[in-house]
């Protein structure tokens, strides 16, 4: 591997770990000719998962695109960057596995996964990427899933 301070090809790896869904190995390498540290990844080169949009066009899955969703739905929330991150690779690990080996996933689905972790979350976060997603166009549907936010929140409220 390339080192990107002196681009001198001898290093050698420090630490390898997995993530906890195997999917990726992450490598500490440091560079045998300046020392620089740095971090690569590892992982199987497969077909890549193609999106199918609302209007029936495919298009390759961009996890790029569902990080910015999330960073601006958890935008001035006290959420951590390794929440974020977790949240985005449980993503798109079950966005490859619904998808099987046709490779094709309907962004609707990959909309629910997001929701469904949001939800664990911050509830905040939920009704904020709901309101895009689901494209809220007056009061009444927010308020309608803030209701039932609340109920799925506490379905055994204790009446005192």
């Amino acid at each position: 591997m390339r080192c990107p301070r002196c681009s001198s090809i001898q290093d050698k790896v420090r630490e390898s770990r997995q993530n906890p869904s195997g999917t990726t190995i992450r490598r500490r390498r440091e560079c045998l000719s300046c020392g620089y540290r740095y971090t690569s990844y590892e992982k199987i080169e497969e077909k890549p998962l193609r999106v199918i949009k609302r209007d029936g066009r495919r298009e390759p899955f961009d996890p790029d695109k569902i990080e910015q969703g999330l960073q601006k739905s958890l935008e001035k929330r006290v959420i951590s960057q390794d929440v974020i991150e977790q949240i985005l690779s449980e993503v798109e690990d079950e966005a490859a596995m619904k998808a099987g080996s046709k490779r094709e996933i309907s962004s609707r689905e990959i909309g629910e996964l997001i929701l469904s972790k949001l939800f664990a979350v911050d509830p905040i976060a939920y009704v904020r990427f709901a309101s895009v997603y689901r494209m809220f166009d007056d009061v009444d549907q927010f308020i309608a899933e803030i209701e039932k936010l609340s109920s799925e929140k506490s379905p055994n409220r204790d009446p005192e």
